[in-house]
């Protein structure tokens, strides 16, 4: 499974990973849609969620781009979420929430309010400024309408599209040792007809890991480019920590069919996050602005189990997490996972 090659560094190879099924879209009613930009690697992913679905969110790290938190604390007035964006671009990519915003109410979609509606749409940003030849190419309101308008059930793309095209993971020794990340989703049932989905956009500072085996994924390659670091050790010698230490953040969204209020979807959020850190290491860095929204549609019937629902949402969050990586698409100078094993 691994290889030694220094006294005190471990080095993997290139394993077989497990490979994780579902989709956020697996709970009714919830739609995804992606933007890709051709100009340079980014875009937006866009989550249209069924009415009356309760939101919650929960931010680690300490870089995070958001808007419309604060409106989600279960102290706040407002009870529904109509969309989430996902969008790299840094702060720019929150233009893209005005676009979704302007494709909602279009179709009468919104809080209604003064004899109009106005949709609620909180998003999060990554920083993927880096990645391609110009940085001033971001994602805009438009990419956001179009991702909108594209959302739809079903089979969802993964990998190097909307969100995730610029996405990279394990620059915690350098951008020079990174690899691709990506968008993923990821979904599991009980046997009561509970379903919880995830969707992430992985561009992480740390190394990936497949929970069901342990080992890393994808990450901070050897110097040689051909196998990866062993992530626990590695971060034992490095210092001072690389420049570019902030061209991080992982965000995602987990949905059920669960009904909840806003303090338990408050809870389901805080839990995925665990998901988060399973898959992920190191995780919730200073450079990181890892953040987790939850949907609620409330499509089930019955008392809800919040712990049960939690446990599930970490678990759906590291298998999309997963899933991001085993499905991206190198750059130039960020290989995928399929690059490393050829």
């Amino acid at each position: 499974m691994f290889a030694c090659v220094a006294a005190s560094v471990t080095v993997w190879g290139a394993q077989t990973p497990s490979s994780p099924a579902g989709s956020i879209t697996d709970v009714p009613g919830i739609r995804v849609g992606h933007h890709t930009l051709t100009t340079r690697p980014t875009g937006c992913t866009v989550i249209l969620a069924p009415p009356n679905t309760v939101g919650g969110v929960d931010q680690r790290g300490g870089a995070p781009g958001t808007a419309e938190t604060n409106l989600l604390a279960p102290e706040n007035m407002v009870n529904v979420v109509h969309a989430i964006v996902l969008s790299g671009g840094s702060a720019y990519g929150l233009d893209a929430r005005g676009g979704v915003m302007t494709y909602l109410r279009e179709q009468k979609i919104g809080y209604a309010t003064s004899g109009t509606v106005v949709p609620i749409v909180p998003a999060a940003i990554l920083l993927d400024l880096a990645v391609g030849d110009n940085p001033d190419i971001v994602p805009g309101a438009d990419c956001g309408y179009r991702a909108a308008s594209a959302a739809a059930g079903g089979l969802v793309a993964e990998g190097s599209v909307g969100a995730g095209a610029g996405a990279t993971v394990g620059k915690f020794a350098g951008a020079g040792r990174a690899m691709k990340g990506g968008v993923g989703t990821a979904s599991l049932r009980d046997p009561d007809g509970l379903i919880v989905g995830a969707i992430v956009a992985v561009n992480a500072s740390g190394s990936i890991f497949d929970r069901r085996t342990g080992q890393p994924v994808a990450g901070v390659r050897t110097a040689d480019g051909r196998g990866l670091e062993n992530p626990f050790e590695l971060i034992r010698r490095l210092a001072p920590p690389p420049p570019r230490e902030m061209e991080n953040t992982t965000i995602g969204v987990v949905a059920t069919n669960a009904r909840l209020d806003k303090a338990q979807a408050l809870r389901v959020a805080i839990m995925a996050q665990d998901g988060l850190a399973r898959a992920i290491y190191p995780s919730h860095t200073p450079g990181d602005g890892d953040t987790l929204f939850v949907l609620a549609t409330g499509g089930l019937d019955g008392a809800t189990n919040v712990s049960r629902v939690g446990s599930l949402g970490a678990e759906a969050v590291s298998d999309a997490i997963l899933r991001a990586v085993l499905t991206a698409r190198g750059l130039p100078a960020f290989p995928s996972v399929s690059d490393i094993k050829r």
